[in-house]
């Protein structure tokens, strides 16, 4: 006789499983006890029993009994198997005491378990100064925010405890806190750096940030001094006041803000005066041309060619531009943004050298006219044929279903709109039109399994720029497949799996190729199998736990919907192995960014660019901060897939930067992440 107990080391309020192997030949039920548990009584077949499934309590080794019983119900022998029990990990409490001006003190405590917080139930115990109690209820590890109901003041104490409910077992042992009441909030006023060059005469922007113990402060009205007269502002929802002073001479100017909190704040704000920042004030410089590099360019083709005109970093409006180096100039007018747009064609393939030369408008601050940019060199390329391309086709090929087959019409490099294409190689051909991508998709039936050969005819529309007609794509082989049975596969799994977490999981199911809707799909090899039903498109979505690191192989059973063509019941899809690890660090990934002129007026930026940032293990609700030149231009708060996207405004200054920075912080700890910045392509 053998008793068998998996595991043999169990961590407290963890299940295991009890099973008997060699039980007396007129034994015919096996009883398990363990621990004041009820009984379990379990048939026994060929000698065996079980399993029994009991959740581990208390610590060290604990005794299993089985007692075995004949068809009378008479003792016919008994044995004893040992379970070693871990005790249950240690958790957290935190708990933050917040008191309002005025108010009472509220207390908000944070639960943490390795193990998961469903298990802790029961009652969180304030205990206050002076030895009053106040209780809170905790459920599946939750506690919501509790007033004390009297106003702490900085300095005392509260200690934080918590009792399980009767009957309950946590995953994890929660040791008593105490907590202080932390100091009074202070208000704090800083003036940013100025961003780009500060000019005579002309406004400059300054921005202050008011908070108070760290966070923002709204309302509060900031005056700015330093400049030819002071400017009083409002802060924004973040706290943000921005302000334009005006500096008539040059040199270096000090610039302070001094602030007056609005009513009911937390803080006490009013009078309090930043840091001075010095700025360095320049003389009005001369006008200045940007030609901007151009796209692809071919023979006989119009390009778009840009030119930016500021003055004093300024942009200047109404000025007239021309551009030379192709066939012949074009001439045009800036807009409000100081941007000016020509179209340029170039008769000869090979490389040309382009300018943008300025004449002012009348008014201007600067003296524009007779200035030339840069010169930009452009390649310029010969004019290719028409070019069709039959795509590879997705997905098996199978005898009587439809394929769907697609080709690409472009001329140039550039999609052919219109166009009459026909497919060859099916049971019969099939015509249809390209839309605006040039893009042109048919469906081919095959009759006979083997090898087929389908290529694509082209007729082009009419004034089309390109002789498209006749053009004939490369054959593509495709394999045609028999009519294959019930298939089910399940899909590799997206990221990383941790242990603990859940994981999606994600099957096919087909029947001759097609998709099997309304499927009972069962995914087994986590914790617990999970069952759920395809989706039109023949999809089953579940989400399994694995409770240790290692390999486990997954697997998907399906049961087919009542009149499916396919007999699918217990079909078994091949096994899937997937790496589970342990919990991991978070990690913050900054995407490449690119910067754009910002259009149209009026623009508080002369340019604009999207910063994006991932934290991984995804996590909703966490504070991105995004620099670029050392210099916050901003915050996002990450989705639900951990992802946090900012739209800033950059600097004349900050789109020579090649590179940007993302910080956050998630569980105390700091983390960041760099990412590329270069121009947009096309960069209007």
């Amino acid at each position: 006789m053998a008793v068998i107990i998996v595991p043999s080391t169990v961590a407290a309020c963890q299940p295991f499983i009890v099973s008997v192997t060699g039980a007396p030949v007129t034994a015919t039920q096996a009883v398990f006890t363990y621990d004041g548990a009820p009984a379990q009584t379990l048939p026994v077949v060929a000698g065996a029993a079980g399993p029994a499934t009991f959740t581990a309590v208390g610590s060290g080794a604990q005794t299993v009994s089985v007692v075995y019983l004949d068809a009378a119900s008479a003792v016919v022998g008994a044995e004893n198997g040992t379970v070693t029990v871990t005790p249950a990990p240690a958790g957290t409490l935190t708990t933050t005491l917040t008191t309002p001006v005025g108010g009472i003190t509220t207390a908000t405590t944070v639960i943490t378990c390795v193990g998961g917080l469903t298990s802790i139930n029961g009652t969180l115990t304030y205990t206050l100064p002076g030895g009053a109690t106040v209780t809170a209820t905790v459920i599946n590890g939750v506690v919501v925010p509790t007033s004390l109901g009297v106003a702490l003041t900085p300095g005392q104490t509260v200690g934080v405890s918590f009792t399980p409910a009767a009957g309950t077992c946590p995953a994890c042992t929660l040791a008593p806190i105490t907590v202080i009441v932390p100091p009074l909030p202070t208000c704090s006023v800083v003036v940013q750096p100025v961003v780009g060059p500060v000019i005579v005469g002309q406004p400059t922007s300054v921005t202050t940030v008011v908070t108070c113990n760290g966070l923002p402060v709204a309302g509060a009205s900031v005056t700015f001094n330093g400049g030819a007269a002071p400017v009083t502002v409002t802060t924004n929802a973040a706290g943000i006041a921005t302000g334009s002073l005006t500096f008539n001479t040059a040199g270096t100017s000090t610039v302070t803000a001094t602030v007056t909190a609005p009513a009911g704040s937390a803080c006490t704000c009013t009078g309090v005066v930043s840091a001075p920042v010095t700025i360095t004030v320049g003389a009005q410089p001369s006008c200045q041309v940007l030609l901007l590099p151009a796209g692809p360019t071919v023979v006989g083709q119009p390009t778009s060619v840009t030119a930016v005109v500021l003055c004093n970093g300024l942009p200047v409006a109404g000025a007239s531009v021309t551009f030379n180096g192709g066939a012949a100039p074009v001439t045009v007018t800036t807009n409000a943004a100081g941007i000016a747009t020509g179209s340029l064609t170039f008769n000869t393939a090979g490389t040309s050298t382009v300018t943008a030369t300025v004449t002012g408008p009348a008014g201007s601050a600067c003296t524009c006219t007779g200035v030339v940019s840069a010169p930009v060199t452009i390649t310029v390329g010969a004019q290719p044929s028409c070019l069709v391309v039959i795509q590879p086709v997705t997905g098996p090929v199978i005898v009587g279903q439809p394929t769907s087959v697609t080709a690409l019409v472009t001329c140039n490099g550039l999609p052919v709109a219109g166009a009459s294409v026909t497919f060859n190689g099916g049971a019969a051909p099939v015509t249809v039109t390209t839309n605006a991508a040039g893009i042109a998709t048919g469906s081919l039936t095959f009759n006979t399994a083997g090898t087929s050969t389908v290529t694509a005819t082209v007729t082009g529309p009419a004034g089309s720029a390109c002789t498209c007609t006749g053009v004939v794509s490369a054959p593509l082989t495709i394999t045609v497949g028999a009519q294959p049975s019930c298939l089910v596969v399940i899909q590799p799994v997206t990221g990383p799996v941790i242990v603990g977490q859940p994981t999606s999981v994600t099957a096919l199911v087909t029947c001759n190729g097609l998709p099997v809707a309304g499927a009972s799909v069962t995914f087994n090899g986590g914790a617990a199998p999970v069952t759920v039903t395809t989706n039109a498109a023949g999809i089953a979505t579940g989400s399994l736990t694995f409770n240790t690191a290692g390999t486990s192989t997954v697997t998907a059973t399906v049961t087919a919907p009542a009149g499916g063509a396919c007999a699918c019941t217990g079909v078994v899809s091949l096994p899937l192995t997937i790496t589970v690890s342990g919990p991991t660090s978070p990690t913050l990934q900054a995407s490449p960014a690119c910067w754009r002129v910002n259009l149209p007026l009026p623009i508080p930026h002369l340019f604009t660019t999207t910063l994006t940032a991932t934290l991984t293990p995804a996590q909703a609700g966490v504070t991105v901060t995004f620099y670029v030149s050392g210099l916050p231009v901003g915050t996002a708060v990450t989705n639900a897939a951990g992802v946090a996207t900012l739209n800033a405004g950059l600097s004349l200054l900050q789109i020579s930067a090649s590179s940007y920075t993302a910080t956050a912080t998630v569980g105390g700890a700091t983390i960041q992440a760099t990412g590329t910045l270069a121009p947009c392509f096309p960069p209007v």
